[in-house]
């Protein structure tokens, strides 16, 4: 029987949102495959995560290239990023918190993925669209939380899927955005 790598990876990252100290046997379990199956795959913890940190990084780089980032507004190209960032929010709400990821230092897929965000907040900022008061790597940080945290309010029932661009765009940007002063 030939894996689904992908299955694999996408079971484990849900797995693991839900339960940080899921077993590679649990693991498994939900995948639908034997342990010694995962274990070939994926030698243990370490590989696996690694594995699902790649997942993430290929998935936030298209869809970066998806929303156009240079199209538009900068309001209108991060309402566009947060609808394509939504497929893989489950996957992202992991790795957010997936501290073993930044013990070694951050990955240079990360680094390509917040210079890419942070260009757009600085487009933002520099067309007078958003608040200078609050750096890119800032507004960049903040995008990754929100979309953690709505991911994680999606999987427990708390928040719509249909809901989740909205929600998540409207609260960065309504913190990003400046306002004219009285």
């Amino acid at each position: 029987m030939a894996v689904d790598r992908d299955h694999v990876l996408r079971t484990a990252a849900a797995l693991l949102t839900r339960k940080s100290t899921a077993t590679m046997d649990e693991v498994a379990k939900a995948a639908g495959i034997s342990r010694a199956t995962l274990h070939r795959h994926f030698a243990g913890r370490d590989p696996l995560v690694r594995a699902l940190e790649a997942l993430g990084i290929a998935e936030c780089e298209a869809a970066l290239d998806a929303a156009r980032l240079d199209e538009g507004t900068a309001s209108e190209a991060v309402r566009r990023l947060v609808r394509e960032l939504q497929p893989a929010a489950g996957l992202l709400a992991f790795l957010y918190g997936e501290s073993q990821l930044w013990e070694t230092g951050q990955d240079a897929g990360w680094q390509r993925l917040d210079a890419r965000m942070g260009a757009l907040f600085v487009r933002g900022q520099q067309a007078g669209e958003f608040r200078i008061d609050l750096t890119p790597v800032w507004l960049t940080e903040a995008l990754y939380g929100l979309i953690a945290s709505c991911a994680w309010a999606m999987h427990d029932g708390r928040v719509a899927p249909k809901d989740f661009t909205h929600m998540v765009a409207e609260l960065l940007l309504g913190g990003a955005l400046r306002r004219e002063e009285s």
